[in-house]
């Protein structure tokens, strides 16, 4: 590489780079990757492990596993509360609709062209998120990702995320 595109690839990292470092406390993520990477188990066992409060915010949500585990962490007497893209409110196989079944509270976020979430935030204090939809075909077709974050200051930066579309997001009562 020459001189010249040497500096111009370090100043274009340079750019790209927040100019807020991460915290030195945060330890570091899991990571998962599918094809059958245990995706679907991390999220699973994340919930399962839930004391207090669960926030979900999902793009395409169809894994029944997901939901069950979700399911499972109400009747433990978990808070949960989902806000989910538009096409989940028309969706064939959506999992809003077993969720308001199970009485976790459900919200549509149809502000925008497409809510790409893919966010569980747990405890306030565990971060999963990723490209990973939280689909059957994420986990056994698609080249998809997920970090699980373990961090006070990046769930409640992920909270306050999930708190601003859900004040926007409205309430979902099922078809």
């Amino acid at each position: 590489m020459s001189k010249s595109n040497l500096l111009l690839f370090t100043l274009s990292i340079v750019a790209w780079t927040p100019l807020k470092a991460a915290p030195s406390s945060i330890p570091m993520p899991e990571i998962y990757f599918s094809p059958e990477g245990g995706c679907t188990d991390a999220v699973v066992e994340e919930i399962a492990r839930a004391r207090n409060s669960i926030l979900v915010q999902a793009y395409s949500f169809t894994s029944t596993r997901i939901a069950g585990a979700l399911v499972a962490a109400a009747r433990r007497g978990i808070r949960i509360e989902a806000v989910l893209d538009k096409s989940n409110r028309t969706g064939r196989y959506s999992a809003a609709d077993f969720l308001i079944n199970a009485r976790i509270p459900t919200f549509i976020d149809s502000k925008h062209a497409i809510a790409h979430n893919k966010v569980i935030i747990i405890d306030g204090n565990t971060v999963i998120t990723g490209s990973f939809n939280f689909t059957k075909a994420a986990e056994e077709s698609n080249a998809e990702n997920l970090l699980v974050l373990r961090s006070p200051v990046l769930a409640g930066r992920y909270t306050e995320n999930f708190l601003k579309h859900k004040a926007h997001a409205k309430p979902y009562y099922g078809h």
